[in-house]
């Protein structure tokens, strides 16, 4: 490779990190936004949670196009593959939590009736969730191994704080009926929430391949019972 297209290569790499960057700080930005408005402290938000949505989409798409570039021109190898490959990765999971994120702040203001109690723990899961998010991003910038298998870990115990939450807001609606409407919406949002754990697992699952050079081959631990959760029987 000459040097002309070696120093080519390297801007191109770091436009790449750049840019994941930029759609990570996104990513944060939009369930932090939702959060905050979870608890009051800015509704303004939700409205720009939404309005800033199709800025994930063209990052996305500007990642994709580059990663086509670099592999189509460049041909890399051994950790610059892993760098390229693993963008493109991530990036796909990084504007999906855009997505969760905009779903949450649209369904919001359905919500609203919810108890407080509740609508508190669903904002405490999403904290988790965002935390990992963070931390799996912080990971893949840092190629820190560790860091991203502890958030890796960390997955069980999200999922079974969304199973409690899912418990105890199906037992609430079935108790009231009035609470079924906003209750119907906290349960989506708290899915969106346990998809955005699962999709910041997949980042760390990126870091661990950048750094180590191979995928994760175990079962990640999952605890996620919602699936088996019914309704009681009338009495």
């Amino acid at each position: 490779m000459s040097e002309h297209i070696s120093k080519a290569f390297e801007a191109e790499l770091t436009q790449l990190g750049g840019l994941i960057d930029s759609i990570g700080s996104l990513a944060l930005r939009q369930i932090e936004a939702v959060l905050d408005a979870a608890e009051g402290k800015d509704h303004a938000g939700l409205a720009l949670v939404i309005a800033r949505e199709p800025e994930a989409d063209r990052l996305e798409h500007v990642i994709d196009r580059l990663v086509i570039r670099i592999m189509a021109l460049r041909q890399p190898m051994a950790i610059d593959l892993r760098q390229v490959l693993s963008s493109f990765k991530v990036a796909i999971e990084l504007e999906r939590v855009c997505d969760h994120a905009k779903d949450m702040a649209e369904r919001f203001e359905a919500a609203a009736g919810i108890g407080a109690a509740q609508l508190g723990a669903m904002v405490a899961l999403g904290r988790r969730g965002a935390a990992m998010l963070r931390d799996a991003i912080s990971a893949y910038r840092k190629g820190d191994a560790a860091l991203a298998k502890d958030v890796r870990q960390r997955d069980r115990a999200l999922d079974e704080a969304y199973t409690a939450l899912f418990r105890d807001v199906l037992a609430s609606m079935n108790e009231d009926v009035r609470r079924v409407s906003a209750g119907t919406q906290l349960l989506f949002m708290a899915r969106d929430i346990e998809r955005i754990g699962d999709l910041a697992t997949d980042v760390a699952e990126m870091a661990c391949y950048l750094v180590l050079g191979e995928p994760v081959e175990d079962d990640r631990p999952k605890a996620d019972r919602t699936k088996s959760i019914g309704l009681p029987a009338a009495g």
